[in-house]
């Protein structure tokens, strides 16, 4: 999207500003908004964001340090692309979280909990019956979510939700490349059930092996995009 469609609104939250830019534009750089290989220039992004270009620096670098952006001569501030690489370390850190919540999901999961998440996978009972993939996708991550969130451990929880956003935005993209949908839906219904009677080392299994196929299946679409950009 060029940058002229994005709308950004004067900042009034409490927190320092070059915490709030920083947020906004990680943002935007995740969903695409502000697309791969756009150049972040101060002054115009400084005017969009209501702010002076000191704290805009601060949460420039911010994303520096991401691997969100960077600093290419005679270009300045650009964003970058997401690579292969990166992909596979953001799954690889989600997962490897993700798997220490089991435990505690398993001791604090209540029948409200668990009823809630049914409630949630009839709702992609219906997307899967109108083969709307692209409106199953945020409803898969957000079941996911909402399954881990019963571990109530608050600090792996940060740490997953650092990952969110990226995992989101190629979550799509992993579900388009599953082979067997109704197979992998299935899987979701099973591990609720799993937390029901409480088998950790079931629950353990089926999730390692459902979370790891989501991220086979991302990989493998990346790089057919790539190859397919590659050829164009």
């Amino acid at each position: 999207m060029p940058m002229s469609q994005i709308q950004f609104q004067p900042m009034l939250e409490s927190r320092p500003i070059r915490e709030i830019a920083y947020e906004i534009l990680k943002h935007a750089i995740i969903t695409g908004e502000i697309p791969a290989g756009e150049r972040i220039v101060e002054t115009e992004y400084a005017s969009r964001l209501h702010i002076s270009r000191t704290p805009l620096r601060e949460a420039l670098r911010k994303l520096e340090r991401d691997g969100l952006v960077e600093y290419l001569m005679r270009r300045g501030v650009v964003v970058r692309a997401f690579t292969i690489d990166d992909v596979d370390e953001i799954y690889t850190i989600r997962n490897s979280m993700e798997m220490l919540t089991l435990p505690a999901i398993i001791q604090r999961a209540t029948p409200e909990d668990l009823a809630s998440l049914r409630e949630k996978l009839h709702g992609m009972d219906e997307l899967m019956a109108k083969g709307d993939v692209e409106a199953l996708s945020p409803l898969t991550r957000t079941f996911h979510s909402q399954l881990t969130s019963l571990c109530r451990q608050n600090r792996i929880l940060r740490v997953i939700e650092s990952q969110d956003e990226f995992i989101t935005r190629f979550s799509a993209m992993a579900i388009r490349k599953e082979a067997n949908l109704q197979a992998a839906h299935r899987e979701h219904y099973r591990l609720v059930e799993l937390v029901e009677q409480k088998d950790l080392e079931g629950f353990r299994a089926l999730m390692q092996s459902h979370i790891e196929q989501s991220k086979r299946n991302c990989l493998i679409a990346l790089e057919e995009q790539r190859r397919e950009q590659n050829f164009t």
